[in-house]
């Protein structure tokens, strides 16, 4: 650190996906950002195929196509699919009968089930509403942007402590100072930000230890490919050697002992009640179900988001898409406070806004532990679920929850859309609406193309955008205020007058 910069308006702990993608946000609005990770590599074969599968859901998509990165994240796919490439995710359902939109502990649902007209307010678009990638190439893409954008990160320098005052933040890493007048830990479940900031962090203790693992076995066909519960706990085999396994041991094996072959053999057999010989172990890593999260996301002038905020099983694959909704709805408040334009609260509204999103997906994976548990009970209970998930309400409200629909956030009125992603409307000029959030402002839309008064020009030019334009569904409404987040903050379904409109704004970028 001897000849870099040593004071940054903000500095990130951690260069994960949430990380980076805050890292993103913040130097978009002009700020002076250092991301500080502890691992010295980013590669791990843990973020390839197979264990490094992520569904991405609705708003994750819709954040990447809003800052322009859609393209990047969606290449390989394009490509895979091109050529018919077997990690292409369409090749794993396309060995179905049915596509599956998704899943519920193991239990799937069917896009032919899905009705999708109870997402009025969705309009088509490039952003779809689920997409299959990995999670070294959503860092990859991550990186070279924030590269490109002159973003600093130092890796293999962990921090080690901080302390903060009311000017900022002193932290201390590899032995070295650096200061920013914000500090966001987006450093893991074992967030060490966390635990020195004294943050309070509450849940549930775990109920097994999960393992994911590559094999190589004197029988392959010994095991039945797919998922199966067993008395003994659940397991999913896909050939040569792939496996996922949960063991209702309380978590007692999760980084307490080394993973051997002997000892993942010896779990297999228990679990799914098979002699299978295991040959070599290319490849293991633990997991567990401990769901904690923090009762608060903010302590100063430090914040946490991702799995640092909050922790939980991988069941369903929630954890990358809370944790970059976090970043999306922090990146552009966090600015506006530093920048000394937020409205009062602004910064609050993160906590207010993040926390019930991150306790719902912690509800969402216990619900799943739940059915996934070696009882009778459970059992039952899958039989039900099983039946419900095939109906079409079933199957829409469990899409709702995976991909992310459901999401609204209590702004305080009543039409559906305020506190919901906007709409893509498509403008007169044939852009839309996501192509002008790319620059990390709001959007005011005028659909009865006025002209604003004077006195607000200074106000739409340096905080938001205003476009006066038709588009070719209004939904029934007159103008839409959007926030930089791509979240509506404000509706009118009737012609508006300019005070409104200041009104509307002030709340969100201060007056």
């Amino acid at each position: 650190m001897d000849n870099t910069q040593s004071n940054f308006d903000v500095v990130i702990a951690g260069a994960g996906p949430v990380g980076l993608f805050l890292a993103c946000e913040l130097r978009l609005a002009g700020l002076s950002v250092l991301v500080l990770e502890q691992a010295n590599d980013p590669h791990s074969p843990l973020k390839k195929l197979p264990f490094g599968m992520r569904g991405l859901s609705a708003p994750t998509i819709e954040a990447f196509y809003r800052r322009g990165m859609l393209d990047e994240i969606t290449a390989p796919q394009r490509a895979n699919e091109q050529s018919g490439g077997e990690n292409a995710p369409a090749a794993h359902w396309m060995q179905q009968s049915r596509r599956p939109g998704g899943h519920f502990a193991g239990i799937q649902f069917f896009h032919d089930k899905i009705d999708m007209k109870k997402w009025p307010y969705r309009l088509p678009g490039p952003a779809g509403t689920n997409l299959a990638t990995t999670m070294e190439h959503v860092e990859s893409v991550l990186a070279a942007r924030a590269t490109a954008m002159g973003l600093e990160i130092r890796r293999g320098l962990g921090i080690n402590d901080f302390e903060q005052s009311e000017e900022g933040v002193s932290i201390r890493a590899g032995g070295e100072t650096v200061h920013g007048r914000w500090l966001v830990g987006c450093d893991g479940g074992r967030s060490t930000v966390r635990k020195v900031g004294a943050f309070n962090f509450v849940g549930t203790d775990p109920e097994f230890t999960g393992y994911s693992v590559q094999v190589e076995m004197v029988d392959p066909d010994q095991l039945a490919p797919g998922r199966h519960y067993t008395p003994t706990g659940m397991y999913t085999y896909q050939k040569p050697g792939t496996i996922a396994m949960v063991d209702f041991d309380g978590g007692a094996f999760h980084r307490t002992r080394p993973i051997t072959l002997e000892h993942v053999q010896t779990v297999l057999r228990r679990v799914s009640g098979t002699e299978v010989t295991l040959t070599a172990l290319p490849l293991a890593t633990t997991w567990t179900d401990r769901a904690f999260q923090a009762m608060a996301y903010r302590n100063g002038r430090v914040l946490l988001a991702g799995d640092a905020a909050h922790t939980h099983s991988p069941l369903g694959g929630q954890g990358l898409n809370l944790g970059l909704g976090d970043a999306m709805n922090l990146g552009w408040k966090l600015a506006a406070t530093i920048r000394g334009d937020a409205p009062v609260g602004l910064l609050d509204s993160y906590s207010a806004e993040r926390h019930p999103v991150g306790a719902q997906v912690l509800d969402w994976s216990r619900a799943q532990v739940a059915i996934m548990r070696p009882s009778r009970s459970s059992r039952a209970l899958e039989t039900i679920f099983r039946d419900i998930i095939e109906t079409t309400d079933g199957a829409t409200y469990f899409a709702e929850r995976v991909w992310g629909m459901r999401l609204r956030y209590d702004l305080g009125a009543t039409h559906p859309l305020v506190g919901s992603s906007a709409p893509d409307f498509e403008l007169a000029d044939g852009t839309r609406l996501g192509e002008h959030l790319r620059y990390g402002k709001g959007v005011l839309l005028d659909f009865n193309i006025g002209s604003p008064p004077s006195q607000y020009l200074g106000l739409f030019n340096s905080r938001i955008k205003y476009i006066a334009s038709d588009v070719t569904d209004q939904l029934g409404l007159s103008a839409v205020l959007v926030r930089p987040d791509g979240l509506v903050a404000w509706v009118s379904d009737a012609v508006p007058s300019y005070e409104e409109f200041g009104q509307a704004v002030s709340r969100w970028f201060g007056s």
